[in-house]
């Protein structure tokens, strides 16, 4: 059977005669086109390179041709549709990939923020469904587990896990066990720093091991620990630096009048290592303990704004299990 059969219209009940379409040629090349624009856009460079393909080798089915060089033609645009489906597979099994490793990262970020430990069987195995999810029905019923694991009391609830110790501290008030000021309070005052082009060092202290204390002797010693802190480093640090309470378990200093990032942290690594033991109050007496004391510097210039004072003690701020 030749082009011209191939393209025919039908035949009459005997199958004696074929009716053929007056040409072929130009029928194939809108059914080639047509059947390219129903095809997926994965990739809009690949779509736009695959439509292109076709349109051309489409358009090269003149009259002129033989039948045999016409199929031959007609297999070369078969071939460009079986190529894109490949990389079209290819393109979605990568993308999907990937955005399973984003939110396992993020996922894995979360728990740090939290305070919770990643290997806990229910956070462990929700990380790796996470990693392994791909129907848009089993995505549905992980977005459920995650939202429940997540909020297991409702909206505003925090997971079960999750250390209060992490909580910022947002407010301008004292009344917190180190008795300093929150952090709404340490926002305001880099807003000036930064409103005046001032040059000033943002310090993230972390106190280790809070988060055993509580369990084993209660938020009361938890307490005790930050304050005793507190009070060393604003015996330790400079007068006019300013020190404020971030959460229950990191303190944020705002230091200014230093030459360089280099000076500053020799500084506060002298300090740090003057840290010893001090007494807290655990059971109803007195303990003498000594709480870990780590630190991030933040030179102010690198701040686009006093927002991303939220955005830096968020990544840095990781509280010891």
């Amino acid at each position: 059977m030749n082009l011209r059969q191939m393209a025919a219209w039908g035949q009459d009940p005997s199958g004696a005669k074929v009716i053929e379409l007056p040409n072929p040629e130009r029928f194939l090349t809108l059914a080639f086109e047509g059947a390219a624009r129903t095809v997926p856009e994965i990739d809009s460079d690949i779509y736009k390179q695959f439509r292109s393909n076709v349109a051309r080798l489409a358009l090269e089915l003149p009259d002129r041709l033989s039948e045999e060089e016409k199929l031959a033609q007609i297999r070369s645009v078969l071939r460009e549709f079986e190529t894109y489906r490949k990389i079209s597979e290819d393109e979605l099994r990568n993308r999907t990939q990937e955005w399973r490793s984003v939110a396992s990262f993020l996922f894995g970020e979360l728990l740090k923020a939290l305070g919770i430990d990643e290997t806990v069987a229910q956070s462990d195995e929700l990380s790796r469904r996470i990693a392994a999810v791909a129907s848009a029905a089993r995505i549905r019923d992980l977005r459920a587990q995650l939202d429940l694991f997540l909020h297991p009391q409702g909206a505003d609830s925090a997971p079960i896990g999750a250390s209060s110790l992490q909580t910022a501290d947002h407010t301008t008030a004292n009344d917190n066990a180190a008795g300093l000021r929150g952090g709404g309070s340490a926002l305001e005052h880099l807003k000036q720093i930064v409103a005046a082009g001032e040059k000033a060092f943002i310090v993230l202290f972390r106190l280790s091991c809070l988060n055993m204390i509580n369990q084993r002797f209660g938020p009361e010693a938890v307490e005790d620990c930050l304050m005793a802190v507190a009070a060393f480093l604003t015996q330790n640090l400079q007068s006019d630096d300013a020190v404020y309470h971030w959460s229950d378990s990191s303190l944020l200093a705002i230091l200014e009048g230093r030459a360089n990032e280099q000076i500053l942290i020799a500084e506060l690594e002298r300090i740090v290592f003057q840290n010893r033991e001090t007494s807290v109050n655990i059971g109803g007496r007195a303990t003498m303990l000594r709480i870990p004391l780590t630190f991030d510097v933040t030179p102010v210039e690198r701040l686009q704004s006093p927002d991303d004072l939220l955005k830096i003690t968020l990544q840095t701020n990781r509280s010891s299990r």
